[in-house]
């Protein structure tokens, strides 16, 4: 009796308390689903306006009060995301600064663009908002021709529409993923005929073509693996070059070749690197001084490379290659040099990756560049008046075809200089160096250092022209408006 009344008694005291809790609980649930309510009706209210920004075209973020705001995160990583995809394709860097600053400007906004060869970043100050910068870093530089111009097609189209920013990220999808690219076939046939190209031009017999074309399919099988490992550049040019010329001066040695000096140079032109050469000019010429500068410090580091590359494989091969006989080299018709530069460089459009007509119009620049240096060459020009004339041609041309087809001049402009690289001389001095003769590979590493400078003269003239004319007529037409 006692144990059933203490119990009575504990629940009525209970009783209350239990009870008040739950009317606290259910007051905290009446408070959420209120919130919760105003919160879907918040959210229904942002979903309306956007879709209404989305239906008018507007590139903005709508708060609930229907205020339009730039959506500027979104914008930093459309337009980060651009130059980011223009640096790894081997754009120059004022290229890349250009187009960042164009697309910021075309949503209306005051914004900073800045690149170098490894890294790309932009940045603005926006009103009501906090500072934003976002940089990304770029690693791998490939030579991506086709990237470039439909990239630069791209960014044509964003500030001539100003689409909605979400759209502008569809197109940039679209367009990375819409690049064109060879089979692996057509990539090593675009090696084979480079070389064996290039070994025509400089006089090689058929069957030093052949080896040419072999020696080039060695540097394309050695780089397209060591690329897919990430091996460091300077390392890859070392191990193709080695690798290249070592079979060929063993065919030497056995007599299975004519002249193996013409079969490594056209070899050797695969892995002279004609786009940092070019960029680092127009870097230069543009302002971007320090990207100019890096870029030659590879340029020379990818020379330093394949002459070591080279000199090793003679070292190793000195027993056999060391008492071999070769023949001099051959020179062929005008028109005959003519069709294999074009052949040759045919193969380079393979390797850079240009398509449609871009194509036969790289390759018929890239000829007649080298009709023009043989004319010259004829007529009594030194080796370096005749390089700079014949650059000047080239320049002219890839600043013509540019403009014409509303394109990039960088496609132009590397397959017709490709012809007049230094690869011979880069060879003949490390060979003239082997040999002993220090003096004679100082005057030709002077006389290669010095045609380098020709062609560099050579561009810098034509794209300061070009850059004159553009600057004016810009000022011509914003003082009609």
């Amino acid at each position: 009796m006692i144990a059933f009344r203490r119990c009575c008694l504990l629940r009525f005291v209970k009783t209350p308390q239990i009870s008040g809790d739950v009317r606290t609980n259910q007051r905290r649930a009446a408070d959420l689903d209120g919130r919760a309510d105003e919160k879907r009706v918040d959210l229904r209210r942002k979903m309306w306006y956007a879709v209404s920004a989305k239906k008018s075209g507007l590139s903005r973020e709508i708060d609930a009060n229907g205020k339009t705001t730039m959506d500027y995160y979104l914008l930093a990583d459309m337009t980060v995301q651009i130059g980011y995809e223009l640096a790894i394709a081997g754009a120059e860097t004022y290229r890349v600064e250009e187009t960042m600053r164009r697309v910021i400007a075309a949503y209306g906004t005051e914004g900073q663009a800045f690149a170098i060869p490894n890294c790309v970043a932009v940045s603005f100050v926006a009103q009501n908002t906090k500072p934003l910068t976002i940089m990304k870093r770029v690693g791998y530089h490939g030579n991506d021709l086709e990237r470039i111009e439909k990239l630069n097609a791209l960014s044509r189209r964003i500030c001539a529409e100003v689409p909605d920013l979400a759209e502008a990220q569809r197109w940039l999808k679209e367009t990375v993923a819409g690049v064109r690219s060879y089979a692996t076939g057509v990539y090593y046939l675009g090696n084979f005929i480079a070389a064996a190209g290039f070994c025509c031009v400089f006089g090689g017999t058929v069957r030093d073509w052949l080896w040419a074309g072999l020696s080039g399919l060695i540097i394309g099988f050695v780089t397209r693996w060591l690329d897919r490992l990430e091996v460091n550049q300077f390392f890859s040019t070392i191990a193709a070059s080695f690798l290249m010329a070592l079979p060929a001066y063993i065919a030497a040695g056995l007599g299975w070749l004519d002249c193996v000096a013409v079969v490594i140079i056209g070899a050797l032109m695969l892995l002279v690197p004609g786009l940092l050469i070019t960029n680092s000019m127009r870097d230069i010429i543009y302002g971007d001084t320090s990207s100019g500068v890096s870029r030659i410090v590879q340029v020379l580091l990818s020379a330093f490379a394949i002459a070591l590359g080279t000199a090793a494989a003679w070292h190793v091969t000195a027993p056999l290659y060391g008492h071999a006989e070769t023949a001099a080299a051959l020179t062929y018709p005008l028109w005959v040099q003519a069709i294999a530069t074009f052949v040759a460089c045919f193969g380079f459009v393979i390797l850079f990756n240009v398509h449609d007509w871009g194509r036969i119009l790289c390759a018929l620049g890239s000829a007649l560049t080298w009709i023009v240096y043989l004319l010259c060459i004829r007529a009594g020009h030194t080796v370096y008046s005749a390089n700079f004339f014949s650059e000047v041609v080239a320049a002219f041309y890839s600043e013509a075809m540019g403009r014409w087809r509303k394109c990039p001049v960088t496609s132009y402009l590397v397959i017709s200089s490709i012809p007049l690289l230094p690869g011979a001389g880069i060879y003949y001095t490390m060979s003239i160096g082997l040999s002993g003769a220090v003096q004679e590979a100082l005057q030709k590493g002077l006389e290669t250092a010095g045609i380098a400078g020709s062609l560099a003269v050579g561009i810098l003239l034509v794209s300061t022209v070009f850059r004159v004319m553009n600057v004016r007529k810009r000022r011509l037409t914003s003082g009609r408006t």
